[in-house]
């Protein structure tokens, strides 16, 4: 077993202990969507960043047949992030993405206009992002914070917020949550 295989069993684990429709971890890591589509896209962004952009596309777009989930090579994902029920989701080029960030079936992470450099949105540790959430441009969602179902974000989202609506706004703005259990409370 190697290391890069360690990452993908831990994040199984994880799951495995807060799903409880899953029925042990080896269930996770062979068959959940989401783990399947983050392998692919592992392998799909080392290519990418080697300049193999022809074999790196053609892996995600193998990925996005099977799972429904559709991440570009160039986007950079840490290695523990959950898409639960994967369908629709979609994840632009340069959208970066921390750990322990749990996305909903249906997520667009996208960009306003198609130009060069950094367009997509930059997602921080411990966020949850809604099913059905749009999140367009160079944008930040800080840290611990909730992004709605079906909310349409244009602008920065502070640490510690909900954020909810069309077009989004923040309801809830904490200065500090209890972070003690955050390895495994944000991801489902």
């Amino acid at each position: 077993m190697t290391q890069h295989d360690d990452k993908w069993i831990k994040l199984a684990k994880i799951i495995f202990e807060r799903d409880p429709s899953a029925h042990s971890w080896q269930e996770v890591y062979d068959l959940y969507p989401s783990i399947k589509a983050l392998r692919a896209h592992a392998e799909a962004h080392k290519l990418f960043l080697l300049g193999n952009y022809y074999e790196a596309r053609h892996i995600s777009e193998l990925a996005r047949q099977e799972t429904g989930i559709e991440i570009h090579p160039g986007a950079k994902l840490s290695d523990l992030v959950f898409i639960d029920h994967g369908m629709g989701v979609v994840i632009g080029e340069t959208a970066i993405i921390g750990k322990y960030v749990t996305i909903y079936h249906g997520v667009t992470l996208g960009a306003i206009e198609g130009y060069p450099g950094k367009r997509h949105p930059t997602v921080e540790d411990y966020v949850e992002i809604g099913a059905g959430a749009i999140l367009l441009g160079d944008i930040t969602i800080g840290h611990h914070s909730k992004i709605g179902a079906g909310a349409v974000v244009l602008q920065d989202v502070p640490p510690y917020s909900t954020a909810v609506g069309v077009p989004a706004r923040i309801i809830i703005k904490r200065d500090r949550l209890d972070t003690s259990n955050d390895e495994i409370s944000p991801l489902l």
